[in-house]
């Protein structure tokens, strides 16, 4: 597949295009002058200067809440008290702008969603009607690490189609059989020149360059998870915590989850909602034992499953994308650069 080309202020006629096919999401700015992904509009303009958005566009697959399944308790019903699985919507959605740290993320979750041992099949539906159109990082962030995570400001890893920003023009570079038949409904068929290739690998060299966050992760694999798990600064780490769950929330590959009944006179659903391995009742069990129990126990246990466990599990590298967002918003300031560092040292 070969290089494209767009004139930037042809673009939204591109987008409003795509919503003959898709379901289109871009980055908008909201009242709080944070960014989200939003649903094209009539109203909506496309930022290319936009950081990243606040919320990861995790829940695309991830829901933040979805419901499963639906059941009756009334007797007088056929069907009482079985579970019918709820309907959901897995109609064509493209995701444009999406940075390449979260689209990243979706090949990490990936893993524990989609394997030869078992296939969460409202995660993959949701997944395989996403078409990912990424945004390169032409200016990252000072919290941005995300080429000692494995990817980088430009990288292609989960996308369909990336695309370059330079200046007057978009190149549009498709990666998968799924980015170029969006191109091809979308009748985007215009070359990019030899020039303006030169000017995207420039661009990309220069990206690169600034990200100046760097740690090293290469040792993690080898270490004695044992000994990691007793080392003598966990209590260090986790003396300022207070289990906000923020970190957890903003996280691109955070995929713990609690599927809790709600039930309104005789008609419930099954309900899957998001949850953080940072909150005291996360591992509560029903006989009153809670198994971590303490703040620091749950800290580890946060970094460890990054770090370590999915590093060993999987072979895929760590479960973070260097993305920044639990450095930029952790209300007390923890760091996981710092506690990559003390992993890996």
């Amino acid at each position: 597949m070969t290089d494209k080309m767009i004139k930037k202020d042809q673009f939204m006629g591109f987008l409003h295009k795509l919503k003959n096919d898709y379901n289109v999401f871009i980055p908008a700015k909201e009242d709080d002058n944070f960014y989200n992904f939003t649903a094209l509009g009539e109203k909506e303009t496309f930022d290319f200067d936009y950081k990243n958005t606040r919320l990861s566009p995790k829940s695309f697959a991830l829901p933040q809440s979805e419901k499963m399944f639906e059941f009756s308790l009334n007797k007088s019903d056929k069907d009482a008290n079985i579970l019918r699985e709820a309907a959901s919507d897995s109609s064509n959605t493209a995701i444009v702008g999406i940075r390449p740290c979260d689209a990243n993320a979706f090949k990490v979750i990936n893993a524990n969603f989609d394997n030869p041992e078992f296939r969460d099949p409202w995660w993959t539906k949701h997944r395989d009607s996403l078409t990912l159109i990424g945004l390169g990082c032409n200016e990252p962030d000072s919290t941005c690490f995300c080429t000692s995570a494995g990817g980088g400001p430009f990288d292609e890893k989960g996308l369909d189609i990336l695309l370059f920003d330079l200046d007057e023009h978009i190149l549009i570079r498709p990666i998968t059989k799924k980015g170029g038949k969006l191109l091809e409904t979308a009748d985007i068929n215009q070359e990019a020149d030899s020039s303006l290739k030169q000017k995207a690998d420039e661009v990309k060299a220069a990206s690169e360059k600034k990200i100046s966050s760097h740690v090293a992760t290469d040792k993690l694999k080898s270490k004695n998870a044992l000994e990691l798990f007793n080392a003598s600064f966990w209590d260090d780490i986790a003396f300022s915590c207070i289990n906000c769950g923020t970190c957890t929330f903003l996280c691109p590959t955070c995929w713990c989850f609690d599927i809790q009944d709600e039930v309104n006179y005789d008609q419930g659903d099954r309900i899957r909602n998001w949850d953080s391995c940072m909150f005291p009742l996360f591992t509560l069990h029903a006989s009153g034992h809670n198994p971590r129990p303490e703040k620091v126990q749950r800290v580890r246990q946060r970094f460890m499953h990054k770090l370590k466990y999915y590093v060993d599990k999987y072979d895929n590298g760590i479960a973070c994308v260097g993305c920044g967002r639990c450095v930029k918003y952790c209300p007390v300031n923890i760091d996981i650069r710092e506690v990559i560092r003390l992993m890996n040292e």
